[in-house]
């Protein structure tokens, strides 16, 4: 729950960042969703990465 909360704050905080920049709820929209997209991704390759790091295990 505690990991949601946090990922859901980052979407309404970019969300508003965005929507303050660009004072257009689409381009807030495109934004956060592609930013957010990324993020999932990148997340993905990082795990990745750290799985073949052998020391500190």
């Amino acid at each position: 729950m505690k990991s949601i909360t946090w990922r859901i704050l980052g979407i309404v905080l970019l969300g508003l960042i965005s929507y303050i920049i660009t004072r257009d709820w689409q381009e807030m929209a495109i934004i956060t969703a592609i930013f957010h997209g990324i993020r999932v991704i990148l997340y993905y390759f990082h795990e990745r990465i750290w799985e073949r790091v052998s020391w500190g295990k």
